[in-house]
């Protein structure tokens, strides 16, 4: 082990949190080997990028990325430098191609294997590739956790639904649900070393358990989870529409720690649109989810994730989503230029919206929801909030922030009596479109 006294890795993550949570197993295996953490690529021996590839101009940053690289492993040899994530297992081999100063190529399912691939890779100086997703999707992995009051808890890999404009189904595989049992002793672990909040991860979090066939489902989990002493929050991303019942918005709802914030991606609110989308529901059925949350659940506070100018959206399409978002009133949405994605059905259908009218629809879609945003933000002022303390803003480190269990920011002016970590009593003073500014009540 003194041989690696000085050995170091730098890991670089894209895209979403599933990603987020590869890393920190990524970086367990590292640390086990005897890597420490470096924050300068330019003193790292292991350099990884986990990488995304749901859109190509993330893929696009990250090839330039990887050719920066070279100049590094020109100058030291020994460098080992591995892709990892979705962009690796769609691109496999070819990245070798492309970049042949990388040594590893590692896809979703083969996490597991980068301590082998690691000893193998320093036996023989050659290209090792790792993307077999005929495997399990699960393995007992040390994670080396970025956070120092919430972690990230994946309970199921893959997707089923093939959305016609995503390609994760084809990089992350079908449904796989993690084992209960698993799941919930990670979890304990995880309160065991003083952690307050957790994120339950899939690409479709509602979706869990649909696999195992044996009556275990969301719902289920969540009062498993809710059941754990020492975590104060659970969170869950993301929720999908089609598979969003009644009895899993009643477990949040009498859960004591799974917070009032949910997640429910419309994406549009033109059935025909949907359809086209293969999203498998309707805007009434969305519609009644919503008002149910919203009616178990009297604090919900409600997000969404919108499409604007999907191939063959109209104007009369358009303002569907507009009077769509004119009836939920959500708290925030996640909006998105529609950009054609190169191996999914949309990317190849007929009429295509040119990108000037795209990026105007967009401009119209934030114009209605920062409205409601707003309003919600602004009914939230005089009252006082328990909010886990962050740390510092990044531009200002006399300015601190923290969430609510809505996952509303609220930043206020630091005066020295809370810790990162803590959970804390902050009244809002003033409720802006996108953050609250408050202060620490003592």
């Amino acid at each position: 082990m003194d041989a690696m006294k000085n050995k170091f890795w730098f890991i670089q993550t894209y895209g979403c949190q599933m990603n987020e949570s590869d890393s920190e197993r990524y970086a367990g295996q590292l640390e086990a080997l005897g890597y420490h953490k470096t924050e300068d690529m330019e003193l790292a021996d292991v350099i990884l990028l986990n990488t995304c590839c749901v859109r190509e101009t993330a893929e696009g940053k990250i090839l330039g990325k990887i050719g920066e690289l070279k100049h590094l492993k020109e100058r030291n040899p020994a460098l080992l430098i591995a892709v990892t994530g979705c962009m690796a297992q769609e691109w496999q081999d070819r990245l070798f191609d492309r970049a042949p100063h990388v040594d590893l190529v590692i896809g979703t399912h083969n996490i597991h294997q980068l301590i082998t691939l690691i000893e193998e890779r320093q036996k023989a100086s050659d290209h090792y590739l790792a993307a077999d997703m005929d495997i399990p999707a699960f393995h007992d992995l040390p994670a080396k956790r970025f956070q120092k009051f919430f972690a990230w808890v994946p309970i199921m890999n893959g997707c089923n639904k093939f959305c016609t404009y995503c390609i994760v189904p084809y990089v992350r595989g079908r449904e796989v649900s993690r084992p209960v049992a698993d799941i919930v002793k990670e979890i304990r672990q995880i309160a065991a070393e003083g952690y307050k909040e957790i994120t339950l991860l899939g690409q479709n979090v509602n979706s869990y358990g649909m696999d195992l066939k044996d009556g275990t489902d969301f719902s289920y989990l969540l009062q498993a989870v809710d059941a754990i002493d020492g975590i104060e929050r659970v969170r869950y991303m993301t929720s999908h529409p089609k598979d969003m019942t009644f009895a899993m918005i009643d477990a949040i709802a009498a859960s004591k720690k799974v917070v009032n914030h949910m997640h429910l991606p419309i994406q549009c609110g033109s059935d025909e649109l949907l359809k086209k989308m293969n999203r498998g529901y309707t805007t009434d059925h969305y519609l009644e989810l919503a008002a149910y949350a919203r009616k178990r659940i009297p604090d919900l506070v409600l997000t969404t994730d919108i499409i604007v100018g999907f191939p063959g959206e109209t104007e009369a399409m358009f303002q569907d989503t507009l009077h769509l978002l004119k009836r939920v009133q959500y708290d925030m949405a996640y909006t998105f230029i529609y950009s054609p994605r190169t191996g999914t059905p949309a990317a190849k259908m007929p009429d295509q919206i040119p990108q000037e009218e795209k990026s105007h629809r967009l401009q119209r879609l934030m114009d209605v929801q920062n409205v409601f945003s707003l309003e919600h933000n602004q009914s939230m002022e005089h009252q006082v909030y328990d909010v886990i303390v962050e740390g510092p803003t990044k531009n200002d480190e006399n300015n601190w922030f923290g969430r609510t269990t809505g996952n509303k920011m609220i930043i206020w002016e630091n005066d020295g009596t809370a810790a990162v970590g803590d959970t804390v009593p902050v009244a809002v003073d003033k409720g802006q479109t996108w953050v609250l500014k408050g202060h620490l009540v003592h």
